[in-house]
């Protein structure tokens, strides 16, 4: 069918596509007309245009910003070989080379890959993988899985198990997700980066060893019944954007081989350099037993994710009933997707130790005016990450505006305006985002 005389793309959407955590009939979206770099062109819905800097990276996944020519080429190249096959029976080089760099790059010894469609699925991989690894060693009754409050490990209904049950966002299913054991949120920590680079974290160390014993005891508890436990390591994302010490990491842990657990590790927005670490869990020096990425694995082209193991876990199924991991995406280990991360691997492991650290001073430094305002509560950065927190939800749309007037798109949520920008963005756009969010908070928020 045509499209109706005189509407725009925003009027024709509304009503019809749903979006994320949006009615269908919400705010009229913005467009979008281009995207290149660090920056993205825009289309109000009463047809104001905005060139944009995109301070979220499309939801932390585009770290290389838009129209990189190293992936255009690397998805241009295995587009004119094929772009899908079916990986049952079959297997591909993209498939077997980023693999093969996965294992080599993540945070202990991982030797075995499973590759997922998005972050959730790669998720609910990781928990029907602990299932069957306690199965396989005779303990068929660990079927729960300890986590903590304030995660957000994706949508999809066994992901959804493990997400805070109470100040999450999957409030609505509570009679149909299975009952996981919640310990505390762990205490907030902070990074502090000294001026000739030095590094500590500071914490209510009382607190933590007070949580310490909480997590001990649940997992006492319900030892005959957990599987494994789920954690987000050092930063919690979607559930609060909050920063937790290194030994909360370590002592899961210990936690975990103390009681027969996997410890499965949601890296998914906090791998390949985010937080300041290739991987979170280098914080804390701890090696897991399953590993979850995904998001800025193939640089915000394509969805991909992966789940990767020890080969002590591969053992354990391998010598189970079953004999395999018992799940099969159709789009499972996508060549054009691989080829992709595999380009987008490169970058990453040339650029973010420079770019990581660049952004997270800018940040520290142009952020700070925020913490004088009347409705801020915190101001925080780890990494190429920058929060400011409210005292109250944000206006989502208004501070959505007054942060396009200056130059940048952002999208709040809950209490907080937020940035997690592309490493390749430029130190003067890093400043630029900064002072959008201090001035768009102080606008909407007097």
């Amino acid at each position: 069918m045509p499209e109706p005389a005189g509407s725009s793309l925003a009027s024709r959407d509304r009503g019809l596509v749903w979006h994320p955590y949006a009615p269908l009939d919400g705010p009229e979206p913005y467009a979008v007309e281009g995207a290149e770099g660090a920056r993205l062109t825009l289309t109000a819905p009463d047809g104001e245009r905005f060139e944009a800097v995109d301070a979220m990276a499309s939801w932390w996944c585009a770290v290389h910003g838009y129209r990189h020519p190293a992936l255009d080429d690397a998805a241009r190249a295995q587009l004119e070989r094929f772009s899908h096959v079916m990986f049952g029976g079959l297997t591909h080089a993209p498939a077997v080379e980023l693999a093969e760099r996965l294992t080599a790059i993540a945070p202990g010894p991982m030797a075995h890959v499973f590759y997922a469609d998005s972050g959730s699925v790669s998720v609910e991989v990781a928990l029907k993988l602990a299932l069957q690894y306690q199965a396989a060693r005779s303990r068929p009754r660990r079927q729960r899985f300890l986590t903590v409050r304030g995660g957000y490990h994706g949508d999809t209904f066994a992901a959804m198990s493990v997400c805070d049950p109470v100040d999450g966002m999957h409030a609505a299913f509570p009679g149909v997700l299975a009952s996981q054991v919640f310990a505390p949120r762990p205490p907030s920590a902070r990074l502090v980066v000294g001026e000739s680079g030095e590094e500590h974290w500071e914490t209510d160390e009382l607190a933590v060893e007070e949580w310490a014993g909480q997590v001990r005891a649940l997992a006492r508890a319900h030892t005959d019944e957990l599987a494994a436990i789920v954690v987000e390591p050092v930063l919690q994302g979607a559930g609060g954007m909050r920063v937790h010490h290194p030994d909360c990491l370590r002592l899961l842990r210990q936690v975990a081989d103390e009681h027969g657990l996997l410890l499965v590790v949601d890296e998914i927005a906090t791998g390949f350099g985010r937080t300041g670490r290739l991987f979170a869990s280098e914080w804390a020096d701890v090696r897991p037993d399953v590993l979850c990425v995904g998001k800025a694995l193939t640089g915000g082209y394509l969805s991909l994710a992966a789940v990767l193991t020890t080969s002590l876990v591969g053992e354990a199924i391998t010598r189970s009933q079953f004999r395999a991991l018992l799940h099969g995406p159709t789009f499972m280990a996508n060549p054009l997707a691989c080829a992709v991360a595999g380009a987008s691997l490169t970058l990453v492991e040339a650029g973010w130790k420079d770019d990581v650290p660049r952004i997270g001073r800018l940040l520290t430094t142009h952020l700070a005016p925020a913490t004088h305002l009347p409705r801020v509560v915190d101001v925080r950065v780890l990494g190429a990450v920058g929060v400011v927190q409210l005292d109250e939800p944000v206006d989502v749309p208004a501070v959505t505006l007054a942060a396009l007037r200056r130059g940048v798109w952002v999208r709040p949520f809950r209490d907080l305006v937020y940035t997690m920008p592309p490493y390749v963005t430029s130190d003067a756009d890093v400043r630029l985002v900064a002072d959008a969010l201090v001035g768009a908070v102080g606008e909407v928020h007097p």
